[in-house]
């Protein structure tokens, strides 16, 4: 029920208010670090409220599956191993068991510029790639370059009035300090990769630069360069990239804003809102899963302390620029596909599945909200839905107008859109940046998460022995394997006396909070136009050699769980 149907009873508003009271002082704010969004206030996760810890199932699955794969390297004497890798085919052999379809053609691919260009569509991190109109100033491509990489007849110009040129630009990496492990200096670059579409519809990287400063020092590398060197640009753009996937695209704009949503959503609506009753399920576990995050991976001495270029010290800064950047619009997927010129490129499954998933949501919260609030004046006469929104804005996104971010709720329409971004976050999105970690991942060439010998100044020079002495030593990339393993594998749950392996898909709530009849009905919708969606893909993917599953609505969990 919304707050105006308990006007007329002192006592019921005062149930609303106490409940809100002893859910605030429960669930309070804190600081994990300067520029993060806020986080909830937990020393551990003994601390936390039962309601809102794994099932002991999920728990003992996650634990087990981290323990199995440390066993299995230390059986093969990995782990305390700190010597360079001498052949990449060793690399396969890392795990007995472990491996997919997808990581097993990573391995066969990852030197194919169609296939490095491809992953900017399809692979972990699909929302960094935007349309170029005009070359940066401080990334002197010429026609000269690219000429042998464009199709006959065309010329950059041409290529870049016509839309076919695109930009992936990692200068949010800037000032970044690096990292030590096992006392060896590791180091980032900061660059600019410059991709074209061909007429076939291929996405082909034709220009990288490694630093934001061009210069003698910091030439342009091209697909007619020698091939090592080639290859170890394109390796440090896929360094730089997996920063940028893990602490913005996946650490910042997935877990830690959910995070947000979940602390504001039990400290201002309460159980009776059909706004609470609505976004409950797509709440669940987020608390958990990132207090491990906070305490396993993230933290001083965690995974990406012992096995990324940016470690600890760099993971503060790179959140805390990414949230000043963060705006609303990019945060809803139809204005970010406009707002990077995407609409358009060919073979983006991401974006196609994506907009399919999104408009699914937002029919669905639609329906809940003319359901529930009739017009307009009772979204703005709800103090308890303006409070959550604006607590959000407080805590997500510091207040900044910028942003984009409304601080209050005006029309249905806002509402509605604000409903679906929020869920939309914490399922689609999620799944989209997060179940692939493994299959990109466990091949580490293609997904270096840390380099130990600078960037290369000059042309000519690389060898694969270079490379396998950049890339991590052997122990290295196994922290790194384990750790992608396990964030990408969901847990196992009961429901019901019975156990699903994987997850609860989105759309699926066997909790049922709405007692109304025609929410039941809406429910019902939803998941029936989910799983026409969920055909289109299977149909799609059967034409595919590497097929697109990661936004495939029954592989999509409700909550950040993960």
């Amino acid at each position: 029920k919304l707050p105006c149907e308990d006007a007329e009873s002192p006592l019921l508003l005062r149930h609303r208010a106490e409940e809100l009271k002893v859910r605030q002082d429960c669930y309070s704010w804190a600081e994990f670090a300067p520029g993060m969004p806020q986080c909830l206030a937990v020393e551990s996760i003994e601390e936390m409220d039962t309601n809102v810890k794994f099932s002991f199932t999920k728990l003992s699955t996650f634990l087990l599956r981290s323990k199995l794969t440390k066993v299995e390297m230390k059986l093969k004497g990995l782990l305390g191993c700190q010597q360079s890798w001498k052949k990449m085919e060793d690399i396969r052999r890392v795990f007995w068991f472990n491996k997919t379809h997808v990581s097993e053609y990573v391995a066969d691919h990852w030197m194919d510029d169609v296939f490095f260009g491809y992953q900017y569509l399809n692979g972990v991190n699909p929302l960094v790639i935007q349309k170029c109109t005009e070359i940066p100033a401080n990334f002197p491509v010429t026609q000269e370059m690219v000429a042998t990489s464009l199709a006959e007849g065309t010329s950059l110009r041409q290529e870049l009035q016509e839309g076919n040129v695109f930009l992936v630009d990692y200068k949010i990496l800037q000032g970044i300090p690096t990292n030590t492990i096992q006392g060896q200096k590791q180091y980032m670059a900061v660059p600019l990769c410059l991709l074209y579409q061909t007429p076939s519809g291929d996405l082909m990287p034709i220009a990288i630069q490694l630093s934001q400063t061009p210069g003698p020092d910091s030439p342009v590398f091209l697909p007619s360069d020698p091939e090592w060197d080639w290859t170890l640009a394109k390796m440090w753009v896929r360094n730089a990239d997996f920063h940028v996937h893990q602490n913005i695209s996946h650490l910042l704009r997935t877990h830690l804003i959910a995070e947000v949503f979940a602390v504001a959503t039990l400290r201002q609506l309460p159980m009776c809102h059909p706004v609470f009753k609505l976004l409950l399920p797509h709440l669940r576990y987020t608390f958990q899963i990132n207090a491990f995050a906070r305490v396993r991976l993230i933290m001083e001495g965690g995974m990406m302390d012992q096995a990324t270029s940016a470690g600890y010290r760099g993971i503060v800064p790179i959140v805390g620029k990414g949230t000043q950047e963060m705006t609303y619009a990019s945060l809803c997927l139809p204005d970010d596909i406009e707002a990077r010129g995407v609409a358009s490129v060919s073979n983006y499954y991401y974006r196609d599945d994506g907009l399919k998933i999104w408009a699914a949501i937002e029919s669905f919260v639609s329906n809940v909200v003319q359901f529930y609030y009739k017009d307009n004046d009772h979204v703005q006469k709800d103090p308890e839905l303006q409070a959550w929104v604006l607590e959000i804005f407080r805590e997500a996104f510091k207040s900044r107008k910028a942003s984009g971010a409304p601080s209050s709720l005006e029309t249905m329409a806002e509402l509605t859109r604000f409903l679906t971004m929020v869920i939309f976050t914490c399922s689609a999105q999620h799944a989209a940046v997060n179940s692939g970690q493994y299959d990109f991942g466990a091949w580490i060439p293609n997904i270096p998460p840390s380099m130990r010998r600078p960037p290369p100044t000059v042309k000519g020079t690389v060898t694969l022995e270079n490379i396998l002495e950049t890339i991590p030593p052997i122990n290295v990339t196994c922290i790194a394997l384990s750790s992608l393993w396990l964030l990408s594998n969901e847990a196992g749950d009961r429901v019901t006396g019975a156990i699903l392996p994987s997850k609860r898909p989105l759309g699926y709530y066997p909790d049922e909070h709405f007692t109304e009849e025609e929410p039941k009905r809406f429910i019902k919708a939803f998941q029936g136009c989910l799983a026409k969606i969920s055909e289109e893909m299977n149909e799609r993917n059967k034409s595919l050699p590497l097929p697109y599953n990661y936004m495939n609505p029954p592989e999509i969990e409700n909550s950040i769980s993960i």
